[in-house]
C-alpha cells in the first residue's frame, strides 16, 4: 500500500552550508546554522530573514531554539557554546564547553538541562538554572560524537551515534551507556527516536550509505534501507505522519514507509549534499540543510482525518488508531455555561486500529458507515462497531446523499460508481481529474474545469469552467458552493429543469445552475446549515454567508476544522489538528429566520421572530437592513441608535424624535434638524437645532424661512451668549 503524500515547498534560501536547522514549535521560524560562523532565522511562510547572529569566524555546526527562554544556544569550531536571546538579539552567555569542535546540542524538554556532544568523545550535560555548570560528563565512544537524540518517551535517556561505528543509549545519572548498538560498517553520524508508543525503534544512518532500524528494547536491528549512493548524513522519524526521512550526500533526500520500509519519494531540490532534517512534532513541517541553502518543506495535509456524523458521534485517527467521542454524553448545564471557543472535555474510546493510514474520514448521510481513505486505498467501516465492511483500491471516496451509493476514483480520468457495495457503473470524464466530490451529484474537479454527473444515469449534467478545490452542498440539495483557491461562489441547483430538460449540449444544461453570489474569500472547511452557508478562512476566521452577506461569528486563535452542527443545542463544533473539539453558539431560530428572510417569507419568518431571543435581534435587524428591509428592520431592532438611523432613513421623525428625547444627543438632535429641514417640518428642525446648542444654525434657519418667531427666538439666544 503505497504512502501518498503531497509535498508542498514552503521556502527555498540559498546561503553558505548549512550544518544545522531547527523549526520553533509556535513561530513559523527555521533556525539555519551556517558554516561561515553566522545563524539565520528564517520566516518560512512569507520567505523573510527574520534575524541574523554573528557567532564567530569559525563553522557553527549546531544550534536549536530554547522556546521557554527566547534563546537560541549554539555550539560551534572554537569549541564555545553561546547563548543569544532572539529578541533582543543580544547575547545572554558563552562558555568552553569541549576541547574539541562541537558536533551536537539536545536540550531537555521540561528541565534547565542542555547536553553537548564534540569531537572530543565527550558528551556533557550542563544545567542553565546553575550558572551552566557541568551535571555530568558521559564517556564511552571512541571517536567523534556527531549527533545525539533525547528520548521523546523517556526524558531520562538518549541516544548518541558515533564515528566509532555505533549508537550507544544511555540514561542520566550514569555515566557509562546503558548498552550500544553495532551492526554499521564504517562511522554512524546521525541517530533518531521513533515518537509513537507501539514501538520501540532507533534509527541510525552512517557512511556505508545504509539506514538502520533498531529495537532498542531487543537490542537488534529491525530493517535495513538500501537506497542512497553516498554517505547517510541524517536520519528522522517523522513525529506526526508514518515516514521516514533520511538525508545523504548524494544530494537526496528520502521518504520510507514507517512500517513497510517502503521507498515512497526521493526529493532533490539541487543544493548539493544534505546535511541535516529536522521535522516539527505536532506539524507536518520538516526542515532540510544543504550545502547551498536551506528548504522547508509541508508533506501531506494538516487537516486532521476525523468525521461527525448527525446524532454528534465524532470519529478521528489518530496515526493508524482510532477514536471516538459522543457529544450526547455533554450535560446540558455544561453546555449552556460553554464559552465561545472553549475546549471542550469529553470521554475519548479506543475503538481499534486501521489497517491503512488514514488522511480521510467521512460517514455517510445516515451515519451508519465510515469510510477511511488513504494510502492509495479505501476501507468501509460500520460506525458503531468498526467493523470492515468494504475496501478497495482508489485514490479518492466520495459518499452521495443516498446512503447505499458511494463513487471511487481510481485514477486521473475512471470513476467507480457503487451501490450497496456493488459496482453499478464507471464513468469516465472528458477531464484529467485532480479530484472527485460527492453529495446529490457526482463531481470530477480538473485542473480547468469542474463537471457535474448524474449518480444513476452517468449523464454529464453541468460543466463550469473554473479551477475549483471543493464542492460543499446544501442538505436539501438546494444550494451548491463551489472553492476555489481565492474565491466561492454560490450557485442554485435547478433540480426541475434538468429533470425537464429535453437533450443536452456539449457543456450539459445550461439551467442546471444559477449563480446566486460570489465571495473574494478562501475557505478552509465549510458546512451548510439550511440556507446559510458557514465557513472558516486560511485567516482563522469563522463566518456564514446569508443572502449576500458574510457574519464573523468569531476570530479564531488557530486553525480549526468544521466538524457539524447539532439544532437541539445550537452549537457548532470545531477541532484542531490535534483533535481539541471546541464549539460556537450559533441561534438556529436567527439562521432559520434569515432564510425565510432569503425566500422572502415573510409570514414564515414572522412566526420565528418571537423564539429570537432579544439579545440576538439587533444582529438579525443589521441583517433585514441590508437586504433592504428597513422597516422590518426597525421592528426587530433593540438597539436605539439603530433604531434612530432606521426611523431617519425611513422618514419617521416622530419616533427619530422620541428616540432622540430620550437620548438626549447633540448628534442626534443635529441629524433630526437636518431631515426635518429636507422635509420641510421647519418648526421642528428650529427645535432640534435649539436643543443641539446649535444657535447658529437656528439663526440661519430662521433668517431663510422668513420666520420672524424663530428669528427673535434665535436673536436673543444668540444676545446672551455674546454677553
Amino acid at each position: 500500500m503505497p504512502l501518498r503524500l503531497d509535498v508542498k515547498k514552503k521556502l527555498l534560501a540559498r546561503s553558505d552550508r548549512v550544518k544545522c536547522v531547527d523549526l520553533h514549535p509556535t513561530e513559523t521560524w527555521m533556525l539555519v546554522a551556517l558554516y561561515n560562523g553566522n545563524i539565520h532565522v528564517w520566516n518560512y511562510e512569507n520567505q523573510q530573514l527574520v534575524k541574523s547572529f554573528e557567532v564567530c569566524e569559525l563553522p557553527v555546526r549546531c544550534a536549536k531554539f530554547i522556546p521557554r527562554k527566547n534563546w537560541i544556544i549554539t555550539g560551534s569550531d572554537d569549541m564555545h557554546v553561546r547563548v543569544f536571546n532572539y529578541n533582543t538579539l543580544e547575547r545572554v552567555h558563552q562558555f568552553e564547553a569541549h576541547s574539541d569542535y562541537l558536533r551536537s546540542i539536545a536540550v531537555h524538554p521540561s528541565q534547565p538541562f542542555v547536553l553537548t556532544s564534540s569531537d572530543d568523545m565527550l558528551i556533557k550535560l550542563w544545567d542553565w538554572d546553575n550558572k551552566w555548570s557541568v551535571k555530568q560528563t558521559f564517556e564511552g565512544h571512541t571517536h567523534y560524537v556527531m549527533q545525539l537524540v533525547i528520548n521523546p518517551k523517556d526524558n531520562n535517556t538518549f541516544a548518541t551515534a558515533s564515528l566509532d561505528k555505533t549508537v550507544k543509549v544511555w540514561q542520566f545519572g550514569s555515566s557509562t551507556a546503558n548498552f550500544t548498538l553495532e551492526g554499521h560498517e564504517k562511522g554512524v553520524n546521525c541517530v533518531d527516536y521513533y515518537h509513537g508508543g507501539d514501538r520501540p525503534y532507533l534509527i541510525s544512518g552512517a557512511d556505508d550509505r545504509f539506514v538502520k532500524i533498531w529495537d532498542y528494547q531487543n537490542k537488534t536491528c529491525v530493517a535495513t534501507l538500501d537506497g542512497h549512493a553516498q554517505n547517510v548524513s541524517a536520519v528522522c522519524f517523522h513525529p506526526e505522519l508514518p515516514v521516514i526521512i533520511t538525508g545523504s550526500e548524494d544530494s537526496t533526500v528520502r521518504l520510507w514507509h514507517a512500517s513497510t520500509y517502503r521507498l515512497e519519494t526521493t526529493l532533490n531540490y539541487g543544493l548539493e549534499r544534505v546535511w541535516c532534517i529536522y521535522a516539527l512534532r505536532g506539524s507536518n513541517t520538516v526542515a532540510i540543510g544543504y550545502d547551498e541553502g536551506s528548504v522547508t518543506v509541508k508533506l501531506g495535509r494538516e487537516e486532521p482525518a476525523v468525521s461527525m456524523d448527525s446524532s454528534g458521534k465524532i470519529l478521528w485517527a489518530k496515526h493508524s488508531e482510532m477514536q471516538q467521542a459522543n457529544l450526547k454524553t455533554l450535560d446540558a448545564t455544561m453546555l449552556e455555561q460553554l464559552q465561545d471557543g472553549e475546549r471542550i472535555s469529553l470521554s475519548i474510546k479506543d475503538v481499534g486500529s486501521c489497517e491503512i493510514y488514514p488522511q480521510t474520514l467521512a460517514h455517510n448521510s445516515n451515519g451508519r458507515y465510515v469510510v477511511a481513505c488513504g494510502d492509495g486505498e479505501y476501507i468501509v467501516y460500520t460506525a458503531m462497531a468498526l467493523r470492515n465492511k468494504a475496501f478497495g483500491s482508489g485514490l479518492e471516496f466520495v459518499w452521495s446523499t443516498d446512503p447505499s451509493e458511494y463513487a471511487v476514483r481510481e485514477s486521473a480520468s475512471n470513476i467507480k460508481i457503487f451501490k450497496n457495495f456493488k459496482e453499478v457503473r464507471t464513468l469516465r470524464p472528458d477531464v484529467i481529474m485532480e479530484g472527485i466530490e460527492g453529495g446529490p451529484l457526482v463531481a470530477a474537479r480538473s485542473l480547468n474545469a469542474l463537471c457535474f454527473y448524474d449518480w444513476e444515469t452517468g449523464s454529464l449534467i453541468r460543466r463550469i469552467e473554473i479551477s475549483a478545490k471543493h464542492v460543499y452542498w446544501s442538505d436539501n440539495a438546494e444550494m451548491v458552493a463551489i472553492a476555489s483557491d481565492d474565491t466561492f461562489y454560490i450557485l442554485k441547483y435547478n433540480k426541475e429543469a434538468v429533470e425537464n430538460v429535453a437533450a443536452a449540449d456539449i457543456d450539459g444544461i445550461e439551467d442546471a445552475f444559477d449563480v446566486i453570489g460570489e465571495v473574494q474569500e478562501s475557505i478552509k472547511t465549510a458546512i451548510w446549515i439550511g440556507d446559510c452557508f458557514i465557513f472558516t478562512t486560511d485567516l482563522n476566521r469563522l463566518n456564514y454567508y446569508v443572502g449576500g452577506e458574510i457574519v464573523t461569528i468569531a476570530h479564531m486563535d488557530r486553525p480549526l476544522y468544521l466538524l457539524g452542527y447539532t439544532p437541539m443545542e445550537s452549537r457548532l463544533y470545531l477541532c484542531d489538528k490535534d483533535h481539541n473539539i471546541v464549539s460556537y453558539r450559533l441561534l438556529l431560530s436567527v439562521l432559520e429566520y434569515q432564510t425565510a428572510v432569503m425566500r422572502r417569507d415573510f409570514v414564515t419568518a414572522n412566526t420565528m421572530l418571537p423564539v429570537i431571543p432579544r439579545d440576538h435581534r439587533t444582529r438579525v435587524a443589521h441583517f433585514l437592513e441590508k437586504q433592504g428591509f428597513k422597516k422590518q428592520a426597525l421592528v426587530v431592532s433593540q438597539d436605539p441608535d439603530h433604531r434612530f438611523e432606521l426611523a431617519l432613513s425611513l422618514g419617521d421623525l416622530k419616533l427619530a424624535y422620541d428616540l432622540a428625547v430620550t437620548a438626549d444627543s447633540e448628534e442626534k438632535w443635529r441629524q433630526l434638524s437636518q431631515a426635518a429641514t429636507l422635509k420641510s417640518e421647519l418648526m421642528l428642525a428650529g427645535e432640534c437645532l435649539g436643543r443641539a446648542r446649535d444657535y447658529g444654525g437656528l439663526l440661519l434657519l430662521a433668517t431663510s424661512a422668513g420666520s420672524a418667531t424663530l428669528v427673535c427666538v434665535s436673536q436673543i439666544i444668540v444676545f446672551f451668549l455674546n454677553e
